[in-house]
């Protein structure tokens, strides 16, 4: 299942109120990770902000994924075999399936999974204060 989003997360004034400027490069960087639905890595970001602003350079997305990461506002997932990739911080919880062949992230969401982690908890004697659900998998061949 797709994620649906709310609304356009607002970068810019997350920035500002933290104190940081806000300069064209960076503007380009935080309208694209606002506006994207997918799970790019910083080189994607780059590629995605180098073609509207062949200036800009890959240590600034860098240092602004690493901005917005630590304000909250967006994730960085590790993916098992691949480079960091981000996605927005709002919106409702879900988990992810990684294709192993193409790299393709399925965001998904299970209120079975959600119910079994909540009462294997419960069972243990704790509160789930945060969790990350990844599945790797191949696609099946057709038989």
């Amino acid at each position: 299942m797709a994620k649906q989003k709310i609304q356009k997360p607002d970068y810019e004034r997350m920035l500002r109120k933290a104190g940081v400027r806000i300069t064209r490069p960076r503007r380009i960087i935080i309208e694209i990770l606002a506006g994207t639905d997918d799970h790019p890595d910083a080189l994607e970001i780059f590629r995605r902000a180098s073609a509207i602003d062949a200036s800009i350079s890959l240590s600034t997305v860098y240092r602004t994924t690493k901005l917005l990461e630590r304000l909250g506002a967006i994730h960085r997932h590790a993916f098992e075999g691949g480079p960091s990739r981000f996605e927005q911080a709002q919106g409702e919880h879900h988990d992810h399936l990684i294709d192993l062949d193409t790299g393709d992230v399925i965001e998904f969401k299970s209120d079975r999974i959600e119910h079994l982690q909540n009462e294997i908890a419960e069972a243990l004697g704790y509160d789930i204060v945060h969790h990350r659900l990844e599945l790797y998998g191949r696609r099946r061949k057709s038989r």
